[in-house]
């Protein structure tokens, strides 16, 4: 992934920016990974990787999103 493409891209429930780990982007605000296959990230909440201690998306979501 390029860095150019990286500043374009930001997590689609917490609006902050992504950082990348190893085969994975990781938003800055709470933590969620979402995986990167053949070079293609995949930003579905759905489909993303929880950080510790969070349960559920919909916790996630009570916790770090901001309205």
């Amino acid at each position: 992934m390029t860095a150019e493409m990286l500043e374009l891209l930001v997590c689609p429930v917490t609006h902050s920016r992504l950082r990348q780990e190893g085969e994975f982007l990781v938003a800055e605000r709470g933590g969620l990974k979402y995986a990167v296959k053949d070079g293609i990230p995949i930003l579905l909440p759905e489909q993303a990787i929880l950080p510790e201690g969070v349960a559920t998306l919909e916790e996630f979501k009570q916790r770090f999103v901001t309205k």
